[in-house]
């Protein structure tokens, strides 16, 4: 049946897979619960259908059945009574139930495996459709974390680099050339701040020791 072409075409295996590769797999997760779902309502309406047609075919072979059953007991009560022509009608009309309860037998027969075949795939069905639904939040857990991750990788690629890198080093240069400029700073204030009297005190001193050394070297003088 047309009804069932999911179920025999398209197995929850291929499913997953076009979801794993489709660019929003949770809309399309969606979309495939929503088409089984139509699918297995149809099917329900035809299972029921197929079903009633089985009950149907029942009710005339067990209605042909005790049918045939009163012409053989009335067969008997006329052959008993001698009432021929009235046996041989009976035994007519009994000829004439006996091959439709064959006929309903049979469609019965042939109905009632159809329905189950049918009540088979219907719970097949539903099965796959409520597997489906169970696995929607795992799916949509995976994508989610997929998603994140991806966009993580994508940030720290560029975490460290280029403009960030680039701009580090400017800073750093900076730092460098103010810290020189700085020290620089430094020395010239501490060379312009020597007052006159530090100035020949720093000669003095250094004249005293001039002196020392000359004295000393003169005792080794031969």
């Amino acid at each position: 049946m047309s009804l069932f072409k999911r179920l025999r075409d398209l197995t929850l295996s291929n499913v997953y897979a076009m979801i794993e590769k489709a660019e929003d797999p949770i809309k399309l997760t969606d979309q495939y619960i929503r088409d089984m779902t139509e699918d297995l309502e149809d099917a329900e309406k035809a299972v029921a259908q197929q079903i009633a047609l089985e009950k149907k075919f029942k009710a005339l072979y067990e209605e042909q059945e005790a049918l045939f059953q009163k012409r053989t007991e009335q067969a008997h009560i006329a052959a008993q009574e001698q009432n021929i022509e009235l046996a041989r009608r009976v035994l007519e009309d009994k000829q004439a139930v006996e091959k439709k309860m064959i006929e309903y037998k049979e469609a019965y027969s042939e109905n009632q495996l159809l329905a189950n075949n049918l009540r088979a795939k219907l719970d097949e069905m539903r099965k796959q459709l409520e597997e489906m639904k169970n696995k929607r939040d795992t799916l949509v857990a995976r994508y989610q974390a997929a998603k994140t991750q991806t966009q993580i990788n994508k940030t720290m690629s560029g975490f460290g680099s280029g403009t960030a890198a680039a701009g580090m080093k400017r800073m750093e240069d900076k730092m460098r050339q103010a810290e020189a400029m700085a020290e620089a700073s430094n020395d010239l204030a501490a060379s312009k701040g020597k007052s006159i009297d530090e100035e020949f005190a720093s000669r003095s001193g250094n004249k005293a020791v001039d002196d020392e050394l000359a004295a000393l070297l003169k005792q080794y003088e031969k």
